[in-house]
């Protein structure tokens, strides 16, 4: 890229990104909508995406202790309220816990992370350390596959609702406020992103640093593709399926 897109120009390409590459195309999410995975896969995928649940509060305190501007901590603090909460019962990350509960996983398992597929948490560290070390504008952009979010969670729910007799609306209540928040989230990001990346070279920052959070994103489902989808995969400590 050697010239300045316009606003619009470089919103565009954004989008082109999560159209290619957000893991709503992943073959691992299409059998989940389509209810062909079993009770013990999404056991799996619930397990090992608490991991990524977890450490999003991590991720926004990384890139809150970075800005200087109040009003921009001020709208980047509702994320870590929304996934901590002001108390246990009103966060994300509990409503999270709630679905592995119903699908009835031990809640000191989850929350241990001892039996995350190593993949996952590659992934998500990686996340985490390339908000904390990327500039600011790269954090920020990085977050935009928020703005792919409700079409992946309403496939989900959808599918999930239809599909599998073991799962029901009250498991799946963080989906609800994420349909809500992520629209949001998704706005600020992108206003901040197309006002800061004024150059060639911060525009196309901004493009890489969304592209690497989309393979964040699809890593997790390859790994969880090639372990319990493909059989005999699992790597040893990790979530087993009882027989």
């Amino acid at each position: 890229m050697t010239s300045i897109l316009s606003a619009n120009e470089l919103k565009q390409q954004l989008l082109a990104i999560g159209a290619e590459r957000y893991h709503d195309k992943h073959p691992f999410h299409h059998l989940m909508r389509s209810g062909k995975l079993n009770r013990e896969q999404i056991q799996a995928w619930a397990l090992n995406r608490y991991c990524y649940q977890c450490h999003i509060p991590l991720k926004d305190a990384a890139l809150l202790s970075r800005v200087d501007d109040i009003e921009i901590r001020r709208e980047w603090r509702r994320r870590l309220v929304d996934h901590d909460g002001s108390d246990a019962s009103d966060s994300g990350i509990e409503r999270w816990l709630c679905l592995t509960d119903g699908l009835g996983l031990d809640r000191e398992l989850v929350t241990s992370l001892r039996a995350v597929l190593p993949a996952t948490r590659f992934a998500v560290e990686a996340y985490v350390r390339f908000v904390r070390e990327r500039s600011l504008l790269e954090a920020v952009a990085s977050s935009l596959t928020e703005l792919f979010a409700p079409t992946i969670i309403s496939e989900r729910v959808a599918g999930m609702l239809r599909h599998y007799d073991f799962v029901d609306a009250t498991a799946l209540q963080y989906f609800d406020a994420r349909l809500t928040q992520a629209p949001m989230d998704s706005e600020f990001a992108l206003r901040y992103v197309l006002g800061n990346a004024r150059t060639p070279e911060q525009q196309q920052a901004a493009l890489s640093a969304l592209r690497f959070k989309c393979d964040v994103l699809w890593t997790q489902l390859d790994a969880l593709h090639y372990a319990y989808v493909d059989p005999g995969h699992i790597p040893p400590g990790c979530f087993r399926p009882e027989p």
